[in-house]
This record gives structure tokens, C-alpha cells and sequence, in this order.
């Protein structure tokens, strides 16, 4: 019996052990996965916070909760089993589908750099016109819609990264990183709606420093939120033109990547104090000009298209 029972705890030591070093390796996996993602990450973090705009400021934070559990049905519930599926059953679409969502970022990028040059923008419904249940329900589904897309390709970065490892892997990988990067991304943003009424009620405190740093919060937060849609759009861009050279290399095309490599290492030698950023933003300004380029290639056609299905309508 004693033997017995010193069996069956060195088998449970055993699969503890066993179960420990799979939870390293998934989150030694999803770690380097959500960080390919990170530019996806930073563009939805900075397109969110647009979609409690004209909502009081005592919906915000329920809406953004609404938002980011619709968020984690799009990553858990429809994207991880459709990745799965993908990479079990047809591994060969995983780089096109992957190309394909990099184009989209580019486009989108593009566009939003076109628009800014001319001094145009997408003038969303007159939100003034609907009543606030209406209001909060459209601007939910919009922003789950935006997050799918959004979802797919940070899910899609994190595929390529554990295509080839098994498939309970890849499942704990990619739902660590949907877990993760939701709760990253929707705490940052309602960190971010919020941070002007926190600088509202510093601003009315006794205190002389706490009033002048809640005035410098109120002030600066429209200025914060510019800069992180700038941010958001030229990570759109590189992201977008770094998966379309990767993917030009998967298929044995590597002049873009090679001299994308040779130009960021000849940087680096260059400066040598901090050689590892200077080659890392030669890289994102290279992949960020491929993907300028072939968004502002794809910009013109879409509208085209989009006029010739308005005119059949």
C-alpha cells in the first residue's frame, strides 16, 4: 500500500512538473507572439476610445466592458477554433490570409495619411440625432465589428509564430494572447476616456500642485489622443508592410527583406551606442514605406470599386 501511494504521488509529481514546464513554454510562446502583434495592439487601443464619443461620461466605462467582452467572443469563440482549423487542416493559408490582413492594415494606414494631406475625414453619422439607448447600441456593434478585424489579425501574427508546434500549444498560446492583450488594451483605453474626468476632479481639489496637474490633464489629453491616433496609423502601416515583405520571403521572393536587413544592420554599425533601436527603426521605416507604398496602390481601387457598387445600386 505504502509503495502504492509513493507511486502515485511521484506520477502526480510528475504530470505537476510536466504541466508547469507547458505553462512556460505557452507563455514563453505567447509573450513572443503578442509582441509581433504590438502594432496591431497599438492601433486599437488608439481606434476604441472614438467610439464612446457622445455618450455621457457615466455609460463609458460600461460600454468599453460591453466592448471588450465582445472582444474576447471575437478572439476565443470565433477566431481561436477558425485558426486551429486553418493551421491543422490547410497550414498553406495561413501566410496568404496573413499577406492579405497586411494589405488591409496598409490600406487602412494609407488612407488615413491621404485624408490627413487633404485635409479630409470620414464624417461619421450626426450621433446628436439618436436617442442614447440607440447611440450606445450602435457604437457597441461598431466597435466589435472594428475589433474582429482588428482580432483576426493579432490572433493571425500569433499563428504564424506556433504554426508548427501542437496543437495544445498553439490553443494555449493563442488564448493567452487574446486574454492578455483584451484586458491590456481595453484597461489602457478606459484608463484613456477616463483620465480627462480624473483631471476634472483633480482640477477642483485644494490642493494648489494637485490643481495644476488636473488642469494639465484636462489640457492634454486632446493632445494625447492625436498623437496616439498618429501612432496608431503609422503602426498600421509598418505592421502592415512588415507582414507583406515576411510574406514575400515565405514564398522565396527575399530582395525586400534582404535589403531591408542589410540597410538596418549598416545603421546599426553606424551608431554603435545603440545600434539594436537604430536597426530597429530602419526596419519599421523601411516595412513602413512597403507598406505606404502598396496602400496608397490599393487606396485609389477600392473607391473606384466602391463607386461602381454604389452606381448598381
Amino acid at each position: 500500500m505504502a509503495s502504492g501511494l509513493v507511486a502515485l504521488l511521484d506520477d502526480i509529481a510528475g504530470l505537476t512538473k510536466l504541466a508547469a514546464a507547458s505553462l512556460d513554454d505557452v507563455g514563453a510562446a505567447a509573450g513572443k507572439a503578442g509582441a509581433k502583434a504590438a502594432g496591431v495592439v497599438v492601433d486599437d487601443a488608439a481606434v476604441t476610445p472614438r467610439y464612446v464619443t457622445g455618450l455621457t461620461p457615466d455609460r463609458e466605462l460600461p460600454i468599453i466592458a460591453k466592448i471588450a467582452m465582445g472582444s474576447l467572443r471575437n478572439k476565443l469563440i470565433i477566431l481561436l477554433p477558425a485558426a486551429l482549423l486553418l493551421s491543422s487542416f490547410a497550414p498553406w493559408a495561413v501566410t496568404p490570409l496573413l499577406m492579405l490582413g497586411g494589405a488591409y492594415l496598409c490600406f487602412e494606414g494609407a488612407e488615413k495619411v491621404i485624408e490627413a494631406i487633404k485635409g479630409e475625414s470620414h464624417v461619421e453619422e450626426d450621433l446628436v440625432t439618436l436617442d442614447a439607448a440607440t447611440l450606445e447600441k450602435q457604437q457597441i456593434s461598431g466597435a466589435i465589428r472594428t475589433d474582429l478585424i482588428l482580432s483576426a489579425e493579432i490572433m493571425a501574427i500569433a499563428l504564424a509564430e506556433v504554426a508548427s508546434e501542437p496543437v495544445a500549444l498553439r490553443a494555449g498560446v493563442l488564448a493567452a494572447v487574446g486574454i492578455a492583450i483584451t484586458i491590456g488594451v481595453y484597461g489602457v483605453v478606459a484608463l484613456i476616456v477616463k483620465m480627462d474626468d480624473i483631471g476634472l476632479h483633480l482640477a477642483q481639489r485644494s490642493i494648489a500642485a494637485t490643481r495644476a496637474v488636473g488642469r494639465a490633464l484636462v489640457q492634454g489629453m486632446p493632445i494625447v489622443m492625436r498623437w496616439l491616433s498618429i501612432i496608431g496609423t503609422a503602426a498600421m502601416i509598418w505592421v502592415g508592410g512588415g507582414i507583406l515583405v515576411h510574406g514575400l520571403e515565405a514564398f522565396g521572393i527575399h530582395a525586400p527583406a534582404e535589403t531591408i536587413h542589410h540597410l538596418a544592420e549598416a545603421a546599426g554599425h553606424a551608431a554603435p551606442v545603440a545600434s539594436g533601436a537604430v536597426s530597429w527603426l530602419v526596419t519599421a521605416l523601411c516595412s513602413g514605406i512597403v507598406g505606404l507604398v502598396v496602400g496608397g496602390a490599393i487606396v485609389p481601387l477600392v473607391h473606384v470599386a466602391g463607386s461602381l457598387v454604389g452606381k448598381k445600386h
